[in-house]
């Protein structure tokens, strides 16, 4: 229960709805025991069924003497007005005895309202927040589907277990504390015969919980494994389509939803199970009372209308105890879903910031590797495979540096070491002269403009899309940028120019015209270091025209590292690095490699057969 007991830790926020619950909720029982405490004497003068004292007995804090004390007033009463205003009177104080109680019990539910919803507002907001400043690496390791399913299913059970449990938590403790304390004071003897039964009950509630905090679990995962599968037919449609597999990925979904059916049933036999049990146990006790009080009645030891008060408040007594059962197993199937969630909040953030970083406004001088080199598995216990293997170079302000090579060399893991997407094992990158890992990442990562080949766009207009998120950059800001990437003719031709909504990836606009808006991206940030990651080499020779001379405007008057893998595209780069197995084995101009008899001539004579 020690994960669900930490989603608790988010009340301290509400100080003030806390209090004011907790005390609805203590004048909403008493005035709830407080209606149950007049039927007795209603019923004792409707019916006869006591002789009063003599004279009026002495005011005490026991059973007797104030059952006494009461019944001489009561019957004092009747002698002087009559029997029906008597009547009316306890009628009148039961009445609004009942609506002082449901009034505070509404008023606790109000005052808990906020509570309970900011608790899953600020879950979500800390998850996300998590998942924003963990490395990349974490979720090249993770499905992306279980991903969603811990953020949106997760989090809905968790909210669930809450919401149905946390007014339980603040109500059912203080009914059964005064209800408890009303049946002692008034019999200790039969209370006590009832606590006998009193372990039986909290032993098949524990066994009942930890079968359904398993099983919880395993259905939770398994519902991730359906996000995944779910996650991944979207994201391949096309591909599944072309190939005909569609009677196999329906195969492959109904396994794993029939396997998360299978253990949801598990889950909810179980759930159910607790409330019975507990209501069963409970009417065990009721019977046991009945006839121990009985006893007691017929020995003359009990009032008979004691008894009839102690039953009506002892049968009270066990919804709030069949409530807390309840609420048990709720928190119990939600600690499930909140272990899911703490383990992405409790996740390492591999990439960390120093206390006293260094804030970068600007990039002056030079970039440099100093023997990097690095690995996706360094605590592997075998012996790790890098993908760089101490690399070194420098890369000087204004310069245009192409990195050149077979898939598989290192080149993209080589520029995302430059952002802090990965940190190097070993080795270190400065920028004028300071370790990439003494800056504000923050400030880091503005001094990079990153324009790959799969381009990110999102379901948003195309200056939103150009702007991301930035509100301070005005529409003919936006433009500029737009024409600066050759993309402004295109999107005027747009339904509704620069305000047209380019669907979920941008998947309405051809490969170059996104292309096009994420240059026109980096164009409107302005970095002083741009990073091209096979921009073009998706792109159909037109198109691929068309955004190359984009780069080329893009590129003017800043420093930029161009991943190519069309060589024609970096013929005047200042510098081309040739890598092979993590390693640079060749540098210089096009005009030097092209006449060394080394691997970059091999790729050129190889694009120029193709």
């Amino acid at each position: 229960m020690a994960a669900i007991w930490r989603v608790f830790k988010y009340v301290k926020y509400y100080p003030k709805e806390i209090l004011l619950n907790l005390l609805c909720n203590l004048l909403y029982v008493v005035f709830n025991l407080f209606s149950f405490v007049l039927i007795v004497p209603f019923v004792e003068l409707l019916f006869g069924m006591t002789v009063p004292p003599a004279t009026m007995p002495a005011l005490a804090l026991d059973q007797q003497s104030l059952t006494d004390w009461l019944m001489w007033n009561l019957y004092h009463l009747k002698d002087v007005y009559g029997v029906w205003p008597c009547l009316f009177a306890v009628s009148g104080g039961y009445l609004l005895a009942t609506f002082f109680s449901c009034m505070f019990r509404y008023l606790a539910m109000f005052f808990l309202t906020p509570l309970r919803n900011g608790i899953i507002q600020r879950m979500r907001d800390d998850v996300y927040h998590k998942m924003t400043i963990l490395p990349v690496s974490y979720f090249n390791s993770r499905r992306r589907g279980d991903i969603l399913s811990r953020m949106s299913n997760d989090l809905a059970d968790i909210e669930w277990s809450v919401v149905s449990s946390i007014q339980s938590v603040a109500k059912d403790p203080i009914n059964i504390i005064l209800f408890s304390g009303t049946l002692l004071f008034i019999s200790a003897r039969l209370f006590l015969y009832f606590l006998l039964i009193g372990p039986a009950i909290v032993f098949f509630i524990a066994i009942i919980g930890k079968s359904l905090k398993r099983n919880s679990m395993k259905g939770q995962k398994k519902l991730g494994m359906i996000f995944s599968v779910l996650e991944e037919s979207l994201t391949g449609m096309r591909v599944i389509k072309s190939f005909g597999k569609e009677s196999d990925m329906l195969r492959r979904f109904s396994q794993v939803n029939d396997d998360f059916a299978h253990t949801a049933v598990k889950v909810s036999a179980r759930k159910e199970l607790g409330g019975p049990l507990s209501e069963v146990l409970g009417t065990v006790g009721l019977v046991a009372v009945l006839m121990l009080g009985g006893m007691l009645v017929v020995q003359g030891e009990m009032h008979s209308s004691v008894f009839i008060f102690f039953v009506i408040i002892f049968a009270r007594l066990l919804p709030p105890v069949h409530s807390t059962v309840q609420a048990y197993n709720n928190l119990q199937k939600g600690n499930a879903s909140a272990e899911r969630f703490w383990e992405i909040i409790d996740a390492d953030e591999t990439i960390l910031e120093k206390s006293n970083a260094v804030v970068k406004e600007d990039f002056q001088k030079e970039i440099e590797y100093r023997n990097v080199s690095f690995s996706y598995m360094p605590d592997n216990d075998e012996k790790p495979v890098y993908v760089l293997d101490n690399v070194s170079l420098k890369v000087e302000k204004g310069m245009t540096v192409a990195i050149v090579g077979p898939s598989g060399a290192g080149k993209t893991t080589l520029v995302d070491l430059l952002p802090r997407f990965y940190d190097c094992v070993s080795g270190e990158i400065l920028i004028d002269g300071t370790p990439i890992k003494d800056l504000n990442i923050n400030s880091l990562r503005k001094l990079f403009g990153v324009v790959s080949q799969n381009c990110i766009l999102f379901n948003d207009t195309v200056a939103n899309n150009i702007a991301f998120g930035h509100t301070d950059y005005s529409l003919e800001r936006v433009e500029e940028a737009a024409r600066v990437a050759h993309a402004d003719e295109f999107i005027q031709q747009l339904p509704q120019g620069y305000g047209t909504t380019i669907g979920d990836r941008g998947l309405n606009l051809s490969g170059g015209q996104r292309q096009r808006i994420s240059i026109a991206r980096a164009v409107l940030k302005d970095p002083p270091i741009l990073i091209l990651d096979e921009a073009t080499s998706a792109l159909d020779s037109e198109s691929q025209k068309v955004v190359q001379e984009a780069l080329d405007a893009l590129m003017q008057h800043r420093t930029a590292i161009v991943i190519a893998h069309r060589l024609s595209t970096i013929r005047n780069a200042d510098l081309i690095l040739v890598m092979e197995k993590g390693r640079i084995v060749e540098s210089g101009t096009h005009e030097t490699l092209s006449e060394q008899d080394g691997l970059y001539k091999k790729l050129l004579k190889m694009q120029s057969f193709s």
